[in-house]
């Protein structure tokens, strides 16, 4: 559900130079309409966001797609993936999985220079309003590369505010300035976008793509923001990424990822499992784990091996992947009582995958000591827990279904994110623990 917005002024195409005079116009406008309910200029915080969003254009330049460029993975957009999976002979998912990306990329780079200008409305930077201007009066800055665009930076300016509760004096407004170009002109664009953040306020960057610290650009924003909001369910490696990750956090940039909220329902019913005393004193028994996840992303299911292991202070001692059907991971870990724990992470397809790639749809936390009460499952109310009770030894276990956070886009996680934007030690914790298992896997 989305809250109606506004406009004070609706798009407005004006030269870079004309930014701030004509943001300052619109508010000097609604401050002389005395008819008008108080609009509230952006007070809270600016946000910059890097939306690529490289998919809609490649279907849009190949003539699978012909809706608007808005990063929103809608119906139309996941028929016309479709579309292109079957005639590029792919799985037939409606997901942008990465073989998709990689195939979509090689045939656009297959197309004559003239193909590749998408005539399709570009609406990218507007889908994020609803989830975000209803509680925070905030200044949003959206970065477009556009493929096949020019080698010149257009800006568009606007302002949009919620409707009006009954008995509210007051309007909370959002400032959108939008940035469209080439890559190669969008990337040029740091200091100036640095400029455009209201000074004395937090200043956020959502960076719709993969860590890039060796990018101007990325360099560049990051210097200039309090914290860098990724999402680590778009990458086709997470292992590699999550690297990244910590090295900019060891380096004290803080980093945040929404992917991380979703993990929340698992942790806190993996922690009530062992809310009982009797249960509670088992924990160090606990010596095998297993996780299942959804074949095509591996970050939730690492980011949750993180955080156990850091709760109950296991070291990583060897990692080891089979490039078999379920991607299997085996990871060792040394416990704080000299026990060694082995962990299994599975992908497993499935039939009807979910919007988010990866989800986690099953866990089992066990131990070979046949007396230790630490025996747990937890498995997505979807799938059912089958396969985590195949093998004996269920009848023993607390199992328990796990229902998916309502809402898991990213926009509304980013609402979330929004309200305790503060640094997430448990997060930063979890991450550490799952790097040192992926640094292993290289030696």
């Amino acid at each position: 559900m989305t809250t109606p917005l506004v406009a004070l002024q609706k798009p407005k195409d004006i030269s870079l130079s004309e930014i701030e005079a004509e943001l300052s116009q619109i508010w000097l406008n609604q401050a002389g309409d005395n008819l008008s309910p108080v609009a509230t200029r952006a007070t809270t915080f600016s946000m910059v966001i890097y939306e690529p969003e490289e998919f809609q254009q490649f279907l849009a330049a190949l003539g699978y797609y012909s809706g608007p460029i808005d990063g929103v993975h809608g119906p139309e957009t996941k028929a016309a993936v479709r579309a292109a999976q079957k005639a590029l002979d792919l799985m037939v998912t409606g997901r942008v999985d990465a073989l998709t990306l990689q195939r979509l990329r090689e045939e656009v780079a297959k197309l004559p220079p003239e193909k590749l200008k998408v005539p399709n409305l570009n609406m990218r930077g507007f889908s994020v309003s609803d989830a975000i201007a209803a509680q925070n009066p905030c200044r949003i800055i959206t970065l477009c590369p556009e493929v096949g665009g020019d080698d010149t930076v257009t800006a568009q300016v606007s302002a949009y505010c919620p409707i009006q509760k009954s008995g509210m004096a007051a309007m909370v407004c959002c400032e959108y300035i939008t940035l469209r170009g080439s890559k190669s002109a969008i990337h040029r664009m740091g200091e100036l976008v640095s400029s455009l953040m209201i000074p004395n306020l937090p200043r956020f960057m959502w960076w719709k793509a993969t860590p890039s610290p060796e990018q101007e650009l990325f360099q560049t924003l990051a210097e200039n923001c309090h914290c860098i909001i990724l999402d680590s369910s778009y990458y086709s490696e997470p292992e590699s990424e999550f690297v990244t990750m910590n090295h900019l956090i060891e380096n004290e940039t803080f980093v945040a990822d929404l992917n991380w909220h979703r993990l929340s329902i698992w942790q806190e019913l993996t922690a009530a499992a062992y809310d009982p005393p009797e249960r509670r004193a088992s924990l160090t028994e606990i010596d095998r784990v297993t996780i299942d996840y959804e074949k095509g992303n591996a970050a939730q299911a690492l980011m949750f091996l993180g955080w156990l292991a850091s709760r109950l202070g296991w070291e990583p001692t060897a990692y080891r992947q089979l490039n078999d059907d379920y991607d299997l991971k085996h990871i060792h870990f040394k416990g704080a009582n000299g026990r060694v724990i082995e962990a299994e992470l599975a992908a497993i397809p499935v039939a009807d995958a979910g919007e988010i790639i990866g989800d986690l749809i099953g866990l089992r936390l066990a131990s070979t000591n046949p007396s230790a009460n630490c025996a747990t499952i937890l498995c997505s109310e979807t799938t059912g827990c089958m396969r985590m009770e195949s093998g004996g030894g269920a009848q023993f276990s607390k199992t328990e279904q796990v229902t998916a956070i309502p809402d898991q886009k990213a926009e509304f996680l980013m609402g979330q994110q929004l309200q305790r934007w503060g640094r997430d030690v448990l997060y930063e914790e979890s991450l550490a623990v799952a790097a040192k298992m992926l640094q292993l896997r290289q030696k």
